[in-house]
């Protein structure tokens, strides 16, 4: 059972970027509006409230969704430099034909189609948006065990990377709280790191998956010593990736501190259950919606 229901980015402009994923990535908008005050209340954040959001969802119709917030620039930031959420991982059937959509595409292209020493059963590939998101794309090649059937060329979010201080720590918190099983850590030759610290080529990097009856979602990521605390305005969701929202079976059994009382909300995203947002070694806003 993967617990991923969304993600949510800030965007300056939701509109040009709905638009964007839905000529690009074949997503549609499914929800937009405002950002009610008590929702970016829940999420720490309440300068965001008020703001234009809209959620998108991929060709497949899977019920796992990207949510875009406005939010102001913040010229300091850069992507895969700090610590918190760092990119998106999206499935996809065919990665050399996403690639040749993305030669033409708003998309910087800065991992091209390349596969993983010890990961044999993806073929991956990732790009930057404008915005300065980082998605991967990712074939899967053997769908199954944990890894999902793609059900249209550029499907759903599968996968979210977050980049820790201390990754142990991280997998603890999650697995304390949210009774997520976290594997045991491996190290790969890392480009996406190695590309953003300027290090060497072959630099490797240690990171873990978690995991729920045996289904990937999650990705800690031990980022270098050079790395630093995310920037952002005060009282507002962080730039870049800001939350990750997970579904949660048992959701009475959750044990960490809620912002606010969870509470039933409406939408797309949300459907009526319970919510509430927490926070993740680092700070990281983690949402979890009642299954």
């Amino acid at each position: 059972m993967n617990l991923l229901r969304a993600a949510t980015l800030v965007t300056p402009n939701v509109a040009a970027t709905a638009l964007r994923y839905a000529q690009w990535l074949d997503y549609t908008v499914v929800e937009q509006g405002e950002v009610p005050a008590d929702l970016a209340a829940s999420w720490g954040a309440p300068a965001s409230a008020g703001r234009p959001y809209a959620v998108l969802q991929p060709a497949s119709g899977a019920d796992v969704f990207l949510r875009f917030v406005e939010g102001d620039p913040v010229p300091e930031y850069r992507p895969l430099r700090t610590y918190g959420w760092a990119a998106i991982e999206i499935c996809c059937q065919d990665v050399m034909a996403v690639n040749a959509r993305m030669q033409t595409a708003p998309f910087e292209i800065i991992g091209p189609p390349k596969r993983i020493d010890g990961l044999p059963t993806i073929h991956p590939m990732q790009v930057k948006g404008p915005d300065g998101e980082i998605v991967y794309l990712t074939e899967i090649v053997s769908p199954g065990n944990g890894l999902p059937y793609p059900g249209s060329l550029i499907d759903r979010l599968f996968i979210l990377v977050l980049a820790s201080d201390d990754m142990d720590a991280s997998g603890r918190w999650f697995g304390q709280t949210l009774g997520l099983d976290v594997g045991a850590p491996m190290t790969i030759v890392y480009n996406m790191i190695n590309d953003a610290f300027e290090l060497p080529k072959d630099s490797r990097h240690a990171l873990a998956t978690a995991t729920f009856e045996k289904d990937v979602f999650l990705e800690f990521d031990q980022y270098p010593a050079e790395a630093t605390v995310r920037p952002g305005h005060p009282g507002a969701l962080p730039p870049g990736i800001a939350i990750c929202t997970l579904k949660h079976p048992n959701f009475d059994s959750v044990q960490g501190d809620w912002i606010v009382p969870p509470t039933i909300r409406d939408g797309a995203v949300y459907g009526g259950k319970r919510v509430g947002a927490l926070r993740a070694p680092g700070g990281a806003l983690v949402e979890v919606v009642e299954a």
